[in-house]
């Protein structure tokens, strides 16, 4: 499908909602960026000298960006204010009164020191929907514990899910606590937005990454609970499907998923041209083959690695298995899938000339959501917003630059 090289005629569901995204580094600002991605105005607000942790973590772009920071803040806008300061907090609670959502990751107690807790938040903009983000629960005795997505995927049991059987307890490759607690807190904003349209009334959301983390252990979760211990882990293999996962071929690896016995049996006879496999017993349906996989997985890796793998895929597909080659990163955001799909874009940059962004991964109406807004410099915005948003002069802008409330962008020619 093409990708849309318009937006002005797209209807974003969040058109004219506005956003104070005053979070930082993954959950929260994820968070935001979906929110963005449907419409929203979402605006960033940092530390006028350092801005967001993430300015300094990945890959240089620029002066003020890197890669890490580019991936959770397309579609919004950046406003620098110190919030240790009682100017940048009051700038804050003026544009309260004209947002609809306030999203933070301050440490527990934190948004109350600065006067912007829920509570003194609600009292000036009463149907705000007010989302808190931090690493625990915030009536727990570890409510003041810092959260980090490493820490809690060792706490969570995740890391003791993944990887192979003899190896150690293996992080994910991506902050993935992080990840699902902002698709989590997107979706309980857009539910409380769909509420406040039926009642009027704001709500207060509180995330926990532990929940997240927690959450996230899925089946493996619940059959660890009827187990009373640990399920065995299987690296690229799946716990309870066989042949399901990973396998080498002669000349690299490729995913081969068996989901069921008609499957098996075309894998068998038609792909690895071996009916005596399928007709033995032990492996005639997929409960006997997990009962039975120390038998049967060494015979299958030995078969498969005899295939080039293009051979393997052309039967595969023929035998509808679904099947496909194990790329590498780079392979997989260059390939000619990627392209079509328009899920990197190459936008402009004030520095750099152009950088790559990933597209939201949404369609709608047979349209990919836009890229609104390329990931800001650091306090882009903050002129114009202020200026639009709450009447202030330059004069008064000027001012709060001198005392380190703010920073401002040059102004434009």
């Amino acid at each position: 499908m093409p990708v849309n090289e318009s937006h002005q005629d797209m209807d974003l569901p969040l058109e004219g909602v506005r956003v104070l995204d005053l979070s930082r580094v993954f959950a929260g600002p994820l968070c935001g960026q979906v929110l963005a991605d449907f419409g929203a105005e979402v605006i960033k607000v940092e530390h006028p000298q350092r801005g967001d942790d993430t300015r300094d973590w990945g890959i240089r772009i620029g002066e003020t960006e890197t890669t890490y920071y580019n991936s959770m803040n397309r579609n919004k806008r950046s406003v620098t204010l110190d919030l240790q300061s009682p100017e940048g907090v009051r700038i804050v609670r003026e544009m309260l009164l004209q947002s609809d959502v306030v999203i933070h990751n301050f440490k527990s107690g934190g948004a109350e020191k600065l006067g912007l807790g829920y509570e003194q938040l609600k009292a000036i903009k009463p149907d705000i929907v007010y989302v808190a983000i931090a690493g625990y629960d915030s009536s727990g005795p570890e409510a003041k514990r810092p959260g980090y997505d490493l820490v809690i995927q060792g706490e969570s049991g995740l890391m003791a899910l993944n990887g192979e059987k003899e190896q150690p307890p293996l992080k994910f490759g991506v902050a993935v606590v992080d990840l699902m607690t902002g698709m989590a807190a997107a979706q309980a904003v857009l539910a409380a937005l769909f509420r406040r349209e039926r009642t009027g009334a704001g709500r207060f959301i509180e995330m926990a990454l532990y929940d997240c983390g927690v959450m996230i252990t899925g089946y493996y979760g619940l059959d660890a609970l009827k187990l009373g211990h640990d399920p065995e882990r299987y690296g690229n293999a799946h716990p309870s499907i066989v042949p399901y996962g990973m396998y080498d071929a002669a000349d690299g690896p490729l995913i081969i998923t068996v989901g069921t016995n008609a499957q098996f049996d075309k894998f068998c006879r038609l792909v690895l041209h071996r009916p005596d496999i399928v007709e033995d017993e032990r492996f005639a349906n997929n409960v006997s083959r997990a009962k039975n996989r120390l038998a049967l997985s060494p015979v299958l890796k030995e078969l498969i690695r005899s295939f080039p793998r293009d051979v393997l895929l052309e039967r595969l597909t023929q035998a509808g298995i679904p099947c496909g080659k194990v790329l590498g990163l780079h392979d997989a955001l260059t390939s000619e899938r990627t392209k079509r799909s328009g899920l990197v874009r190459d936008m402009p940059h004030p520095v750099v000339g152009t950088t790559p962004v990933f597209a939201p991964p949404i369609r709608m109406n047979g349209q990919r959501l836009p890229i609104r807004h390329t990931p800001p410099t650091l306090g882009e915005g903050t002129r114009e917003i202020l200026k639009g948003l709450l009447s202030m002069s330059d004069e008064e802008l000027a001012q709060l630059r001198d005392k380190g409330v703010l920073t401002l962008p040059k102004a434009a020619p």
